[in-house]
This record gives C-alpha cells, sequence and structure tokens, in this order.
C-alpha cells in the first residue's frame, strides 16, 4: 500500500483535528471528498469508467468474452478481476512494488463482487455446461491519495452499468450442433442489471474516533481499518479489517452505523453513458 512518512508532530495535529470532528482538508469525520465518475472512457473495451476522489484517481474497464462455465455451475458466466498499480501513482509502484497491493486488491473485489448476490450471473449465461460471458474487469491505479477500495468500488459499479454485451442468437446447424452468432448491430445489446452490485466504505480507526475517506496521512496515523461491502438495499455482503492494530466490539459497531449512509450516496449515482457526475458529499447534512 503506498504510504507517506508523518512526523510526530503532524501525527498529534491529526488526531487533534479527528478528535474535535475537524480534518485537516475542513472535512469533518464523515464527509468524502470531492468525487467525480466519468464513463465511456476507453474506446476498445465493452465498458469502461474513470472516477476522481480527492486525488485518488482509478480507471475501470470491462471486457466481456466467451469462455466454458464452471463445472460448479454450468449455468452461471462469472468476473475476473485484475488490477495494475501504475508507478505514475506513486514511486512505490515502480518494478513489481505494487503487485502486493494489487493482489490484495483483486482478492477482496472478488471476493465482493464475483458472487450470484452481487451480479445476476445466470444473465451471462449463453447455453448452461457449453459457453458463457466472461467479464474481464481491469482496474487501473492512475494516482493514489488513499481510500482505494472506495474509488475502485464505485468505478467498478460505473463501468458494469456501461457494460454493453452484445446479444447472442443461437442455432442449430444441419448435423444438429450449435451455431453461435453475435449481433454486430451495436444497439442490439444486453445490459446488467447493476441495482444489487455493492459500494464498499472503508472507515479508518484515528485515535479514539473513525473517519471515512480517509487520506495517505490520515492512514499514516490509523490503527486498523473496517472495510464493508453494501448494496443498495443495506445488506452487508463482505467485512474484513486491515491494518496491524485491532478493533474492539463497540468500534466495530459504530462504524456499522455509519456506513449506509455512504453507501446510500454511492448507489445512486451510477451515470448515463459518456456523462460526468460531480459530488460532493457530507453525510451529515445529506441524511439527517
Amino acid at each position: 500500500m503506498a504510504t507517506v512518512q508523518v512526523s510526530e508532530a503532524e501525527k498529534v495535529y491529526i488526531l487533534h483535528g479527528v478528535r474535535d470532528d475537524l480534518r485537516v482538508d475542513g472535512r469533518g469525520c464523515e464527509d468524502y471528498r470531492h468525487m467525480e465518475i466519468e464513463t465511456d472512457m476507453v474506446s476498445n473495451t465493452d465498458g469502461s469508467a474513470k472516477v476522481t476522489l480527492g486525488h485518488t484517481d482509478v480507471l475501470v474497464g470491462v471486457k466481456a468474452e466467451m469462455g466454458k462455465p464452471r463445472p460448479m455451475v454450468p449455468d452461471e458466466g462469472y468476473l475476473e478481476f485484475f488490477v495494475d498499480c501504475s508507478a505514475n501513482a506513486t514511486p512505490e509502484f515502480e518494478g513489481r512494488g505494487g503487485d502486493e497491493l494489487g493482489m490484495e486488491l483483486s482478492n477482496t473485489l472478488y471476493k465482493v463482487f464475483n458472487n450470484r448476490y452481487s451480479v445476476d450471473l445466470k444473465s451471462l449465461c449463453i447455453s448452461p455446461g457449453d459457453h458463457c460471458w466472461v467479464l474481464y474487469v481491469d482496474v487501473l491505479l492512475l494516482q493514489c491519495d488513499g481510500n482505494l477500495f472506495d474509488a475502485i468500488s464505485v468505478a467498478i459499479k460505473a463501468a458494469l452499468f456501461n457494460t454493453k454485451i452484445p446479444k447472442v442468437h443461437i442455432s442449430e446447424d444441419e448435423e444438429g450442433g450449435k451455431e453461435i452468432e453475435l449481433s454486430d448491430d451495436p444497439y442490439d445489446c444486453m445490459r446488467l442489471n447493476v441495482e444489487n452490485v455493492p459500494c464498499i466504505v472503508t472507515l479508518c480507526k484515528v485515535g479514539h474516533r473513525h473517519v471515512v475517506d480517509a487520506t495517505l496521512q490520515e492512514k499514516a496515523c490509523s490503527v486498523a481499518s473496517l472495510i464493508i461491502s453494501v448494496t443498495h438495499k443495506g445488506t452487508v455482503t463482505c467485512v474484513r479489517k486491515v491494518g496491524g492494530g485491532s478493533l474492539d466490539p463497540e468500534s466495530i459497531f459504530e462504524m456499522t452505523e455509519v456506513k449506509w449512509d455512504a453507501c446510500a450516496l454511492f448507489h445512486t449515482i451510477c451515470p448515463l453513458p459518456g456523462k460526468l457526475i460531480s459530488i460532493e458529499y457530507s453525510a451529515p447534512c445529506l441524511f439527517t
């Protein structure tokens, strides 16, 4: 994970600010930075989206390719995730420096998104046991300034919303075999239902309080973080603790109370193709 060095004086300043609900950049503990979402960013993909959250920049592209269903679920398609940590994001990612972070992000995304409760995987089936759609979700970290999980989850949901999968026509040949024909009409396509696709909220424990959308400086002062993925109905699909510190049960309960306020906004901002959405988020004023 990209890190920054913070002096003891800076730590004290950040901790005292969080204690008084006034962070270094003027936000409250439950406020997000300015966010922009833009879709249709990459022409050679079936769906794409770019999310800018503060100074964190994430680009997601989705490619739909035909594959063979997995033996355990012959009537479902599936998703594959790959995260590329660009060396431009931080010098720490040069060479193989970003491989560990990329693998960690990919594994978490797989648990959050690649299940029948998040995405309608049955709609990706073409011919049970023979053919299905495989969605390759490629994530590129362009700039890193904290809160990667939240930014990536919003970008993935927007990219899946933007994804257009060609319609498939199946016919039988003279010998009884199946012939698969893909429509070349760009308007004759299938759209994914992203209603249940979850968004991730990361809450960092800083001192005796927790903050959302932590910057790298705040992350350096955090003992542990809780990653929670939530659907639009408030269903928690994944919970994971990261960091070397511990979280007491009372802190975890407080964090789970906050997560829905943040996700409520995320689930209302899937943009129309080609549209740019700019968002300022402050939990206390929007959800009280």
